[in-house]
C-alpha cells in the first residue's frame, strides 16, 4: 500500500488536470490574442463558462495532488502528471468527436509504457516531511528569478513557438514549485492542524506560484502551438519537480545499470510527448 495511494490520488489529478487543460484551451481561444504579458486575461476569461469548468477541475486536481503528495515523494507524485497530455488529447477526441490515428494511439502507447518503466527502474523513495528555510531560499530565488526571465523572453515574443515555448517552461517551473510547496504544507497540517497550516508561510507561497502558474499557463495556451508550450509545460514539470525532490526533500532514486531503462523510459515519452503535441485533435 506505500505507493497504492499516492499513484491513485495522482492519477485522479492527472485526469482533472487534462480535463481542465482541455477546457482551458478552448476558452483561452475565444478572448482576443495578446502580443504582450497580459493579467487583463484572466478578466476576460472569468466571463467564459468553458473556462470556469475547468477552473473547478483545477481544484479538483489539486485536492487530488495535496493527498498524493501527503503520501507519497514529490519525485513519484509529479512525473505522473506526465499522463495529462495523453488524458487531455483522449479527452478532446472525444469532445470534437474526432477518431484518434493509429500513431497518437502509438503515441499515447508509449508515454504510458516509457513512465511505467521510468519510475520502476527509478523506484523513488524517502519521504521527509520538513524541509528547513535554509533549503528554501536558493530554490525559490532560483526558480523566481528562471520564471521572470522566461516570462519577460516569452513576451517580448510575437505568437509563435518560441513564445508559448517560453511561457509552457515558466509555467512548468511554477508547477513544479507548487507542488514542492504543498508537499510541506500538507504535512504541516496533518501534524499541526489547521491553525499551523494558515500560519505556515509555504501554505500562502504554494497558493502564490499556483496563481502564477495559473496566468503563466493561459498565456502559453493563447501564445502559440501546443508542439512549444506542451512539451516545455509537461516535461519541464517532471524534471524540475523529481530536482525539487532530490534537493529539498532528499528523495532517493536508483543508479548504477537501472540508469539504461530509465534512460530508455524517458526517451519513449519524450518521443511519445512531441509526436501528440503535434496532433491537432481537438484544437479548435
Amino acid at each position: 500500500m506505500g505507493v497504492v495511494l499516492p499513484v491513485l490520488f495522482s492519477l485522479l489529478a492527472a485526469f482533472s488536470n487534462a480535463l481542465a487543460t482541455v477546457l482551458q484551451r478552448r476558452a483561452a481561444l475565444t478572448v482576443p490574442q495578446s502580443d504582450s504579458f497580459r493579467p487583463g486575461l484572466i478578466i476576460d476569461l472569468l466571463h467564459r463558462p468553458l473556462w470556469l469548468a475547468g477552473i473547478v477541475a483545477v481544484i479538483a486536481a489539486g485536492v487530488g495532488q495535496a493527498a498524493a503528495l501527503a503520501t507519497g515523494p514529490l519525485a513519484l507524485v509529479q512525473p505522473l502528471f506526465v499522463l495529462e497530455l495523453p488524458l487531455a488529447l483522449l479527452i478532446a477526441s472525444l469532445l470534437s468527436r474526432e477518431r484518434l490515428p493509429g500513431r497518437l494511439w502509438a503515441a499515447v502507447a508509449g508515454v504510458v509504457a516509457g513512465l511505467g518503466v521510468a519510475l520502476v527502474a527509478a523506484s523513488p523513495t524517502g519521504n521527509r516531511t520538513h524541509v528547513e528555510l535554509g533549503r528554501w531560499v536558493p530554490v525559490l530565488v532560483t526558480c523566481a528569478v528562471a520564471v521572470v526571465a522566461l516570462a519577460a523572453i516569452g513576451s517580448r515574443r510575437p505568437p509563435g513557438r518560441a513564445r508559448a515555448g517560453c511561457f509552457g517552461a515558466a509555467t512548468a517551473i511554477c508547477y513544479a514549485l507548487t507542488a514542492a510547496l504543498m508537499k510541506t504544507s500538507m504535512h504541516i497540517l496533518g501534524d499541526g492542524g489547521i491553525g499551523a497550516f494558515l500560519t505556515a508561510w509555504q501554505t500562502y507561497a504554494f497558493c502564490a506560484a499556483g496563481i502564477a502558474a495559473l496566468l503563466l499557463l493561459e498565456h502559453a495556451m493563447q501564445g502559440g502551438p501546443l508542439v512549444a508550450s506542451q512539451p516545455a509545460l509537461t516535461l519541464g514539470d517532471a524534471t524540475v519537480s523529481l530536482s525539487l525532490g532530490v534537493l529539498l526533500y532528499e528523495e532517493h532514486v536508483r543508479a548504477g545499470w537501472w540508469l539504461l531503462p530509465q534512460l530508455a523510459g524517458i526517451a519513449l515519452i519524450v518521443l511519445g510527448v512531441f509526436t501528440l503535441a503535434r496532433s491537432d485533435v481537438g484544437a479548435s
